[in-house]
């Protein structure tokens, strides 16, 4: 399957060790070795190369949201020029998303019931963070349990599975198609099914039905990145039979359809981007309080 991910695999040529061995550097990372030093400028991606010629009064307006084509490029950015690991961006990310829980759901307020938070986890990168989040529910003293009814092969996922089975954090073998019950059970639930670009049908029947299921759920709904099943452009799945967040939490940056959304909480978990590349996107995001990693939008 083709990766549809914000957080793609990184390029084969970031390997550079082969069985304790250097391995032959490409052309193309000889010359950011070479070129891109302090003065000579990044290159940009297609898409903001020529706004990067442009006289700094013809500058772009800043936005507040980003198109797919966009949010790729700027996630090659950090892995690419800034050297982010996938691990390590998904690693911030779903921290983060533990965070802006805490914040709408503060453990003090709550009740044992309440604190419990089912987090539904897809195959591919969203569901990634969501593991990284209900590991880091539990270290917050919430009740995690995970729902994970397609497992990815990929290294990644195998790795976060298990840091979570270590620490004790239940999976669950099966959704209860009595939505009752799930709303009896926990006190919110985290939607990590599908990200941007993915859509219910590319993923298969356990993913279609666990959708169908969360749909029709009662209690507080948080969509990681955007709520699942939605197109990332225009928000399509936001129709009578989609999912109704409570809350998002945008990673990295808000994407065009998070203007469509009409929950209670929008937060953007982005403090990681460097300053350089939120002008260079024009990103208008907000700032940041304190030490927080999230930011109310």
């Amino acid at each position: 399957m083709a990766a549809h991910s914000v957080f793609a695999a990184p390029p084969d040529w970031r390997k550079h060790r082969v069985g304790g061995e250097e391995a032959p550097v490409p052309w193309d990372a000889l010359k950011r070795l070479w070129l891109w030093q302090p003065g000579f400028g990044h290159p940009l991606t297609s898409a903001m190369s020529s706004a990067a010629r442009l006289d700094p009064t013809e500058a772009p307006e800043e936005r507040r949201f980003l198109s797919t084509a966009e949010a790729a490029a700027l996630e090659r950015e950090l892995l690419e020029d800034y050297r982010f690991g996938r691990q390590q961006l998904v690693e911030l990310c779903g921290h983060a998303s533990a965070v802006a829980v805490t914040k709408v759901f503060p453990l003090p307020t709550l009740s044992r019931k309440q604190r419990t938070v089912l987090v539904v986890c897809g195959p591919e990168q969203n569901g990634a963070v969501g593991l990284v989040c209900a590991r880091h529910l539990q270290m917050f003293e919430y009740e995690p349990t995970i729902f994970y009814p397609t497992r990815s092969l990929d290294l990644l996922h195998r790795d976060l599975t298990t840091q979570c089975e270590k620490m004790d954090i239940p999976f669950l073998s099966y959704l209860p198609t009595e939505v009752q019950l799930i709303n009896d059970a926990y006190g919110l639930v985290v939607d990590a099914v599908l990200g941007p670009g993915v859509q219910p049908g590319e993923i298969g029947g356990p993913c279609t039905r666990t959708l169908a299921i969360l749909k029709l759920l009662s209690i507080p709904l948080v969509s990681l990145d955007i709520p699942s099943g939605w197109d990332a452009e225009t928000g399509g799945g936001d129709t009578e039979d989609g999912l109704r967040p409570d809350v998002l939490v945008s990673l990295a940056a808000p994407k065009r359809c998070a203007g469509r959304f009409s929950g209670r909480h929008h937060f953007v978990a982005g403090r990681f981007v460097p300053d350089d590349v939120r002008r260079k996107f024009a990103l208008r995001l907000p700032g940041y309080t304190g030490t927080d990693c999230v930011a109310a939008l």
